[in-house]
């Protein structure tokens, strides 16, 4: 009968810890070593759309930049990390895992900000699969979710091309920036995690692009 599945202990905190991928490597957030590499890719001229969604920014200068950065990575209850590309060490976006509810197995994949030189790549795929991996596979959470502004298509595409599945929308759920957020609430459960772990891997395998980068098979057709 759904609903009265066994259930596992519970789930392990998530901690700053460094998880290696093939195009991008996830650090533990750090003003010191990432705050102005993120300025250059996150803030100035043309960067404000980046912005238009997120509780906060877009930011003054690099100052303010900086101070946020250092305020979020110090952060006890939400784990930030660094997207960084192993070959050159660019720095190129940050996202985070949060809300987590170790007594019943469930966190949150949230805070995302790609720069971008990101956006629609194999490298911001392989991040949300190294989080993914790391919460079903070593931490024991049962449930992944991803929320996102309604009126954020591009998110909520995003959503369902790694494989959330779409539960519902909260209304009038937040208050962001003075506007009403509408809330379209995401989840990913340990149960469908092997298949979706296998379209992930199959999907960021080398022999799935050419040799433009372009892909062969679309990860939603892998699922």
């Amino acid at each position: 009968m759904k609903g009265l599945a066994s259930a596992p202990g519970p789930a392990r905190p998530a901690s700053a810890v460094t998880l290696e991928g093939r195009y991008i490597r996830l650090e533990p957030l750090s003003a010191k070593q990432h705050a102005k590499a993120l300025y250059l890719q996150l803030c100035g001229q043309g960067t404000d759309e980046l912005w238009r969604w997120m509780a906060v920014g877009p930011f003054a200068d690099e100052v303010a930049f900086t101070a946020y950065i250092r305020q979020i990575a110090a952060q006890a209850d939400t784990v930030f990390f660094a997207l960084v590309v192993p070959e050159s060490g660019a720095v190129l976006g940050y996202l985070s895992l949060m809300r987590a509810d170790v007594a019943h197995g469930v966190i949150e994949i949230g805070s995302i900000m790609f720069g971008a030189a990101v956006q629609r790549t194999r490298m911001a795929s392989e991040a949300v699969y190294l989080l993914a991996r790391l919460v079903f596979d070593e931490l024991g959470y049962r449930r992944l979710e991803w929320k996102c502004n309604t009126l954020n298509a591009p998110s909520r595409r995003a959503a369902l091309r790694f494989g959330f599945v779409f539960e519902g929308i909260f209304r009038q759920h937040m208050i962001v920036k003075g506007q009403n957020r509408d809330t379209a609430w995401f989840a990913m459960l340990d149960g469908g995690w092997p298949a979706r772990r296998a379209a992930f891997e199959a999907w960021l395998a080398p022999g799935n692009f050419d040799r433009h980068g372009g892909q062969i098979k679309k990860l939603q057709q892998e699922s």
